[in-house]
């Protein structure tokens, strides 16, 4: 497959402006963090588990604190997602995009927050990627059928760090855009897509989306103790 192409804004590789975030390990840590939620504070204790480098230059937005992917969990999926060119349709901050970059020779990554698309471009190029990555501003749902890739990554917004308040997740009333909707849209360019969705997710609705095609449903184990998200896959290559 060749590069992806697609109508939104490209962005180039000039300095950004995301939220940058002291190294210090010490006591001063809470006082030192210029966050807008001291909620956020849990995330920031966990960040080495976010970005290995985060020490090294890594940007972040407050939504990007709760929304990246960890890294070794990322790492996994990009293992399995293993091709030459992989969309990633929600690309945040760039957990998920930085380990595509790593495992394969393209990856295109789109998001339409202009200040986590920034952030993104800084990560990669703190990991040394950014030569592999197309970085387009824009809406999933608006472009997506002008991409051409092997694969399709689905990790859309979840609500918010409230989404597993919900005894049962329900990927298309509670996911914006509706999650079955989203599927399809994927569908249309690859019939290989991973589906990162919360634990709480109806897996019957998991199943259903493949249509009778055999489905591989992941449960995702965070520190060895309890189940920390749910990912799917489709298509000849995943399953």
């Amino acid at each position: 497959q060749g590069q992806g192409q697609g109508e939104g804004q490209r962005q180039g590789q000039g300095e950004g402006q995301g939220q940058r975030v002291g190294q210090g390990d010490g006591e001063g840590e809470r006082e030192s963090l210029s966050l807008s939620s001291r909620r956020l504070f849990k995330y920031w204790v966990q960040r080495k588990s976010l970005f290995t480098k985060f020490d090294q230059g890594i940007v972040m937005d407050n939504t990007g604190w709760f929304s990246v992917t960890p890294e070794p969990l990322a790492e996994h999926i990009a293992q399995k997602c293993r091709c030459n060119v992989i969309v990633d349709a929600f690309a945040g901050v760039g957990g998920n995009t930085i380990q595509f970059a790593l495992m394969c020779d393209n990856v295109i990554a789109v998001e339409k927050d202009p200040l986590r698309l920034l952030c993104l471009r800084e990560n990669a190029r703190v990991y040394g990627v950014l030569h592999k990555i197309d970085l387009i501003l824009a809406d999933f749902m608006q472009i997506g059928h002008r991409l051409r890739a092997d694969a399709v990554f689905l990790s859309p917004p979840w609500g918010g760090v409230d989404y597993n308040k919900a005894k049962v997740f329900d990927i298309k009333s509670m996911m914006e855009p509706d999650g079955i909707e989203l599927f399809h849209h994927a569908r249309r360019i690859s019939k290989n897509v991973a589906y990162f969705v919360p634990k709480n997710t109806q897996v019957r609705q998991l199943v259903e989306l493949g249509a009778g095609e055999d489905v591989r449903v992941e449960g995702v184990i965070a520190g060895g103790k309890k189940l920390h998200s749910i990912v799917s896959y489709y298509g000849p290559d995943f399953v």
